[in-house]
């Protein structure tokens, strides 16, 4: 894959899950070659230079004071240092890859005037799996998500510490041993390592991923809570979705007619005298729907973002004979901060309903004839009551952490930064929320299929009973109590490989 020209979301998801190989194109080293002399021109001025912002002056607050030419490289190194202020858990190896790639293409694009050898190192890093240890915690998401970039940076100077192969090292060892040679940073480099969004766009790049993974799960748990509970697949009709045509409700009633088509359970009550399912199961199309809907806008935010220039100051060659070095503020979050909080809310409605399911499954009152709590041995044994009360937690916790990050602000750098994004926590609660919803809906898959396993002999949709099967596969069903933890345990790393899609989608097709 080429730096440097335009990338989609898929590119980085590739980079970043599956170790895709990455190069700087021959035409982004010669723009960055271009960028870079104009930078020089700064520090070669000398005394007589005009100021330009963290190339020959200090930082924040400190901008308005100069930084003498002998001590331009200095405070590159000096920034780095001191702004690697990180707390917290250490980012997992996919999203310290996807923040490499992420500030290898921003610097690629030209506009931030370093040397093509810094996203060489950047690249070959990455190649190599040099990974460094960056903390969780620390960005406001304004002036750039400072704090873990500079833990990034540091590694690339020789300092720091990096993951290889799982081994925790000092980051010139870890660089020793790939026979990468560390970083001297010159002028405005180690300011352009660390001016940008990277840390709240890997986050939002790959949390869309799994989002759009759960959404799909989702559709497939509902699915086979509804034949557990004899519910009806009329709301699903293509008629009754044309008339209120959201993109997302349609793929969602189409997957539901896929993964349902050939019920024996379907046919066995079509003429029974129920008239209406509850909404967590009629209104499927229009809740899971929405959620995707909101996804796709989240989709078009963050694909305009990884193609974007996020560094301060940039540089612009234009026709003129000297170039134009103008500060701005592409490195401000607001627009990620946002889709963020959105996308925390639109995937925890998906747990949301699906835990109102779980309910109608292991309630005596709602459940169409199952067991209480389906349970094999009614009060001797308590099933799966505990099992949705688990579920409730997780989205007691989710409707906490769904509160918007991105409505506060607090003021930094004396001021200078006088209003921040909080993205970084916008993603890092949002990776909390998916972790919990990937939870939920392996209890409402582990639940349903004890339902489904009740009605036999008859059977389900034919994609449900794909999925079902590979279920089985992994977690017998329940003969009588049993400790339940593995269970769940077992059905999350089920969701999270994607395995029961897969074989629903076997003998349906391509799922939405």
């Amino acid at each position: 894959m080429l730096l440097g020209e335009s990338v989609s979301l898929d590119d980085l998801v590739a980079v970043a899950r599956r170790g895709r190989a990455v190069q700087l194109s021959d035409e982004a080293r010669a723009r960055m070659s271009r960028s870079r002399a104009a930078i020089d021109a700064v520090t070669d001025g000398g005394a007589d230079a005009p100021r330009v912002y963290g190339v020959n002056t200090g930082f924040g607050a400190l901008a308005e004071t100069r930084i003498s030419p002998g001590d331009v490289r200095t405070l590159q190194h000096n920034l780095l240092r001191s702004h690697a202020c990180g707390l917290g858990a250490p980012l997992s190896d996919d999203l310290v890859r996807a923040m490499m790639f992420l500030r290898a293409q921003v610097l690629a694009l030209g506009f931030s005037g370093v040397r093509p050898v810094v996203v060489e190192t950047l690249v070959a890093m990455l190649n190599a799996g040099v990974h460094p240890v960056i903390p969780s915690q620390g960005s406001v998401g304004a002036s750039g998500d400072l704090a873990p970039l500079a833990h990034l940076a540091l590694v690339l100077i020789g300092e720091g510490d990096a993951q290889v192969d799982g081994v925790l090292m000092a980051g010139a060892e870890a660089l020793r041993l790939k026979g990468i040679a560390p970083l001297a940073l010159g002028a405005k480099e180690g300011l352009s390592l660390i001016n940008g969004t990277q840390f709240m766009l890997a986050h939002a790049v790959l949390l869309l991923d799994d989002a759009r993974a759960l959404a799909r799960h989702a559709d497939l748990a509902g699915a086979m809570s509804l034949e557990a509970l004899k519910g009806s697949g009329a709301p699903f009709d293509e008629r009754v979705i044309a008339v209120r045509p959201h993109p997302g409700a349609l793929t969602v009633a189409a997957n539901l007619r896929a993964v349902l088509g050939q019920s024996e359970i379907a046919e066995s009550h079509r003429n029974c005298g129920k008239v209406q399912d509850p909404y967590s199961l009629r209104c499927m199309p229009q809740v899971h729907g929405a959620s995707r809907d909101a996804f796709d806008w989240c989709d078009a935010v963050f694909a305009r973002e990884v193609n974007s220039v996020t560094d301060n100051p940039l540089v612009f060659l234009g026709e003129g004979v000297h170039p134009d070095v103008v500060s701005g503020g592409n490195f401000h979050g607001q627009p990620l901060a946002l889709a963020l909080d959105l996308m925390a809310m639109a995937v925890a409605e998906l747990a949301n309903i699906s835990e109102r399911r779980i309910e109608q499954l292991v309630n005596p009152a709602l459940s169409s004839g199952l067991p209480p709590f389906l349970a094999p041995n009614t009060g001797l044994d308590s099933g799966f009551m505990i099992a949705q009360v688990t579920a409730a937690a997780l989205v007691n916790e989710n409707k906490t952490l769904c509160h918007p990050s991105s409505v506060d602000s607090i003021p930094s750098s004396a001021g200078r930064e006088d209003h921040v994004s909080m993205g970084a926590t916008g993603a890092t609660k949002c990776a909390r929320v998916v972790q919990n919803v990937r939870a939920g809906l392996a209890i409402e898959l582990l639940v349903a299929a004890q339902g489904v396993d009740v009605r036999r002999p008859l059977k389900p949709g034919r994609g449900v009973a794909a999925a079902h099967a590979v279920l089985r596969g992994e977690i017998a069903t329940l003969e009588g109590d049993r400790t339940l933890a593995p269970d769940i345990q077992r059905a999350i790393a089920l969701v999270a490989s994607g395995r029961l899609l897969r074989a629903a989608e076997t003998v349906t097709g391509p799922l939405g």
